[in-house]
C-alpha cells in the first residue's frame, strides 16, 4: 500500500497514538538515516505499543464472547437486540472515564457507538437464527 491508499492507516490517531511497526523504516521523511539513539527509542516506544495493541484485541475478543452469551440470553426470552438505556449508560460511563484516564472522550464515544453497533448486528442475527430454529 502507499501512504495515498485509503486503506493504509494515519502514522498517528490524532490523540498522540501512533501507529506502525516496530521501527522497521525510516521515520526521517527526506531518507536520511535516524540517530541510532532515536530509532532505539523509536523501536521501543513502538513495541510497547504494539503489546498494548494486542492486549486490546484480546480484550475484545473478551467482550465479544461475554456479549454473545447476553445475545443467547435476549433471543432466548425474545428481548430486543439493543437497549437504548443501557447504551446511554455506558457512553456516558465511558466518557467519564476516558476524561479521568486523559483521553478525548469523543473519541472514547465513538469507539463505544462502534462497539455497541456490532453488538447489535450480532445480536440480531442471534435473534434471527433462534426464530428460525423455532419454526
Amino acid at each position: 500500500m502507499t501512504t495515498s491508499d485509503p486503506g493504509t492507516p494515519p502514522a498517528s490517531d490524532g490523540y498522540g497514538y501512533g501507529y506502525g511497526d516496530s521501527g522497521s523504516r525510516s521515520d526521517s521523511g527526506s531518507g536520511s538515516p535516524i540517530d541510532a539513539s532515536v530509532q532505539s527509542e523509536l523501536t521501543r516506544l513502538r513495541e510497547s505499543i504494539d503489546n498494548i495493541d494486542a492486549a486490546v484485541v484480546h480484550m475484545l475478543a473478551e467482550r465479544f464472547k461475554a456479549t454473545q452469551q447476553v445475545g443467547f440470553l435476549k433471543a432466548e426470552h425474545h428481548l430486543p437486540p439493543a437497549d437504548p438505556a443501557r447504551e446511554a449508560r455506558q457512553i456516558t460511563r465511558l466518557r467519564q472515564l476516558a476524561k479521568s484516564a486523559r483521553l478525548d472522550p469523543a473519541f472514547a464515544e465513538k469507539l463505544l457507538n462502534f462497539i455497541i453497533a456490532e453488538v447489535i448486528r450480532h445480536h440480531e442475527t442471534i435473534a434471527g437464527e433462534s426464530r428460525g430454529h423455532d419454526a
